[in-house]
């Protein structure tokens, strides 16, 4: 071949390569690049994966090994494996036992109830629970009530270890017999007729007195804080003022001065008198007899309700729960947040899917020492979407412009109905993760992280990310 004919097809080559160089290079799409340049995200702050399901195509995968922060897209990871391992009709039971005879309508010693870790205690199904016993013939309580929260591990659980901010609902810890989330909500009402504001507390608890604030005037601004809350054991005093042009106001808070026994005692209490049940024993910690009888049962809502209340709404508290169940069914010793990511990390390995990267610290996601690759979530939804359960799992996510946390996201765009995605947000976190159904029908894993100071103008680019993936043909 002649030098000249040889040269010229060297630098059709080299520039051959060139040009497919420049592709990987740049392989986020030209409107995601220019969102996060405007919002100066460099590329290296983002991780990126999506990949067409039913296909070995990988549309693209920038830094896509590389371990990012996922904020509460870690709960994708936690609510799969849950409805894998523990299957789509798993249910918690709260269980209510006594080794003392029942005299009549008294119960002549100890209520013992034993909790396994139920996400969905709330008000209204620990009332029913309790009913069943009422239903029994039971109204006095002759004993102590004997609170059984063995299935998990007791730990020292610090509420201000996240963010500093206690008081914050999603600050509760994790408990076998977690009631109503362990939060408390205050209803201010003002009554300008009379010149104060009145306060309701749900739930009601027993011997647990509120301080109202005084009525004010002016704007709404800021009402929270104007309110000066001060949450005690036995109290809470709201020392500020509430505006009267507020209105009707709700004010959610963990009280995190009273403890999970307290406030679990303070609930039944109030609860048992109101059905016209007499207890005056002490409320202990226990564990369950060998020889106990079962007096009561109550199942929770079957799991994929439980982890459509996780995904859609980005519930922590609930997340935490369903992580220990899956240490108590994998090791069948009381649950800790370690043995739970272990279940995890071997039901990966088990799908072939090798995550050495993957740090779970109690499966929400609030946590700022939680990480994953997109890789690894990108190939975990490619899974679950060949999985039995895959419909349980897809319906649990926020579909994008209708509900959950992407109700107000892409509502005009033409992708808006068809993807559902799960976000995630932290400080210096901005991340997404779920399936896109493109306008050509083609279904998409789509996982999108940023860690950066400027993470929070990152919302721009993700969503130019999921329109784009909705137009591919």
């Amino acid at each position: 071949m002649p030098i000249l004919t040889r040269l010229r097809s060297t630098c059709f080559l080299f520039l051959v390569f060139c040009a497919g160089t420049s592709v990987a290079a740049q392989a986020l799409p030209a409107s995601v690049r220019a969102a996060l340049q405007q919002a100066g995200i460099p590329a290296g702050a983002v991780a990126t994966y999506v990949q067409e399901i039913g296909s070995k195509k990988t549309l693209i995968a920038s830094n896509a090994n590389d371990s990012f922060n996922p904020a509460s897209t870690m709960k994708l990871l936690t609510t799969d494996a849950a409805l894998e391992l523990l299957g789509p009709t798993y249910t918690w039971k709260t269980q209510a036992y006594s080794v003392a005879p029942q005299v009549g309508d008294v119960l002549q010693g100890n209520l013992i109830i034993k909790g396994n870790g139920d996400p969905k205690l709330v008000l209204e199904n620990f009332w029913l629970f309790l009913r069943q016993l009422r239903a029994r013939g039971i109204r006095e309580i002759r004993g102590n009530l004997v609170l059984d929260r063995s299935a998990f591990e007791l730990e020292t659980f610090d509420a201000e270890k996240f963010d500093g901010d206690p008081l914050k609902p999603y600050n509760a810890g994790p408990d076998a017999l977690l009631l109503n989330y362990n939060a408390v909500g205050f209803r201010f009402i003002p009554d300008e007729a009379n010149g104060v504001i009145n306060v309701s507390v749900d739930p009601p608890l027993a011997g647990y007195t509120i301080h109202a604030p005084k009525l004010g005037s002016g704007s709404c601004d800021d009402w929270q804080n104007k309110l000066q809350a001060s949450v005690g054991a036995d109290n809470t005093k709201f020392d500020g003022s509430f505006a009267a042009s507020c209105g009707e106001k709700i004010w959610f808070l963990h009280p995190t001065q009273l403890s999970q026994s307290q406030y679990f005692a303070a609930v039944f209490r109030q609860l048992w008198r109101d059905m016209g049940g007499s207890f005056k024993g002490e409320v202990v910690s226990g564990i369950t007899p060998a020889d106990a009888r079962l007096l009561a049962e109550w199942q929770s809502p079957s799991l994929p309700e439980v982890i459509r209340d996780i995904n859609k709404f980005s519930n922590n508290v609930m997340a935490r729960q369903l992580l220990l169940t899956l240490a108590i069914d994998s090791s069948k010793r009381p649950a800790t947040p370690q043995r739970g990511a272990l279940a995890v990390k071997a039901w990966l390995a088990s799908k072939n899917i090798d995550a050495p990267e993957l740090v779970i610290e109690n499966g929400s996601g609030l946590s700022r020492i939680e990480r994953v690759s997109a890789s690894t979530m990108g190939r975990m939804l490619v899974a679950a979407f060949r999985s039995p359960t895959m419909s349980e799992f897809i319906s649990s996510m926020p579909l994008v412009g209708y509900d959950g946390t992407m109700r107000r996201r892409l509502t005009t765009s033409a992708v808006a109905g068809n993807a559902h995605i799960k976000t995630g947000s932290l400080n210096d976190v901005r991340a997404l993760a779920g399936y896109v159904t493109s306008a050509s029908g083609k279904n998409y894993a789509v996982v999108s992280m940023i860690n950066h100071a400027n993470a929070s103008r990152g919302q721009e680019a993700q969503d130019a990310l999921l329109q784009w993936v909705y137009e591919q043909r």
